[in-house]
Parts: structure tokens; C-alpha cells; sequence
């Protein structure tokens, strides 16, 4: 056992819970702190979303006659732009995480929506490629949703954690200058829904 989970396994159950995180934290978190930082995250998820734009993009430029040759050159600077662009995020979020200081969102409800949004964008996306339409708006709407859970995630829950556990792995006082640990405690009156939604709300 690494010796940040061993420092994690010694803490409560809310704040045990709250380093965890999910199964997606867990798959990243099982590796090497620095292979698992929210840049290199965040570059993974870029490049798993540009895998996906292969199919529209190439029955697209097939349709307009281009090679394969060209398909590949289009479809990779394509992906260095997204890969850019989620792994400055990332960068991003772990300055903000740095800067203010605030325990990782738990995100039980959003996830769901989170997780679908993906889908909705690279619907909306294909259907603009393959026809090649004009409309910008629903062109900028599908990149939106097609780039946004991953960063948001990363922004919301992954960066603060990661951050955490990196002060844990390096003999850090990981909970200095936080003006709470967890969101939520064990006292609160308030129903757990309604909690999540303020902390993500907070969060955002």
C-alpha cells in the first residue's frame, strides 16, 4: 500500500470517503501521483474524445473525396488542439485548487449528468460534420458539451483531491489553510440531496 492510502486508511470515514472519490479517481489514483496529475488527466481525456470524432470525421471527408492520408492529418492536429486545451485546464484547475484551498466536490447527483453530456455533444457534433452545416451555434454547442464534463470534473473533484493527496505523499500537512476539510459534517441537519447540490453549486 502507498504511503498516502496508508495516512488515508488512519483518517474517518468522511474524509476517507471524500480521498477515495469514485472508481474513475481510483483507476487514475492507483498509479504514480505525478502520472495521475490533473495536466496528464486532463490530456487523456482529450485524446479519448478525439478516438471518438475518428468516425464522423471520416465518413465526412470520405464523402468529400479526401484520402486517407488527409483524413489522418486532419484528425491529428484536431487532437493537439483538444489535447491542448483539456490538459491547460487542467493546469487550470490545479492553480484554483492550489489558490483556494477547498475540499473536493462530492458530485454523486451531477456525475450522472456529467457522464451523459459526452454522448449528447458528440451526437450533436457528428450530425454537424456529416452535414456539414453552417450553424455555428449548434457547431459551438456540441463542442461545449463534448469538452466540458472531463475539465469540470477535473475542476470540481479531481484537482482538489489529487492536490490533498499529493501534500499527503510528501509529508505535507495536507489540510493547512483550508477553512473546512469536507464539505457537510456530520451534524448537519440538512437532507443529503439537498447538500450535494449546495456544495457543487458552491463549487461552481
Amino acid at each position: 500500500m502507498k504511503g498516502w492510502k496508508k495516512v488515508v486508511e488512519s483518517m474517518d470515514s468522511e474524509h476517507q470517503h471524500m480521498l477515495r472519490g469514485g472508481s474513475v479517481s481510483n483507476f487514475f489514483l492507483r498509479d504514480s501521483l505525478t502520472l495521475c496529475h490533473p495536466i496528464f488527466i486532463g490530456g487523456c481525456y482529450g485524446l479519448m474524445i478525439s478516438i471518438a470524432l475518428l468516425v464522423p470525421l471520416t465518413h465526412s471527408n470520405l464523402g468529400d473525396g479526401d484520402g486517407y492520408y488527409q483524413i489522418a492529418r486532419d484528425w491529428f492536429f484536431q487532437m493537439l488542439i483538444i489535447v491542448s486545451i483539456t490538459s491547460f485546464l487542467g493546469a487550470f484547475s490545479v492553480l484554483i485548487s492550489m489558490i483556494a484551498r477547498r475540499p473536493p466536490a462530492r458530485l454523486l447527483y451531477l456525475r450522472k449528468i456529467l457522464f451523459a453530456l459526452p454522448f449528447i455533444g458528440l451526437a450533436v457534433l457528428s450530425v454537424s460534420i456529416i452535414d456539414n452545416s453552417d450553424m455555428i451555434l449548434i457547431d459551438r454547442l456540441g463542442w461545449f458539451l463534448y469538452i466540458l464534463p472531463g475539465p469540470l470534473w477535473i475542476h470540481l473533484s479531481y484537482a482538489p483531491r489529487w492536490r490533498i493527496i499529493d501534500r499527503i505523499d510528501r509529508d505535507i500537512e495536507p489540510f493547512e489553510g483550508m477553512k473546512m476539510t469536507i464539505y457537510g459534517g456530520e451534524g448537519d441537519d440538512v437532507p443529503e440531496s439537498d447538500s450535494e447540490l449546495e456544495e457543487v453549486i458552491g463549487s461552481i
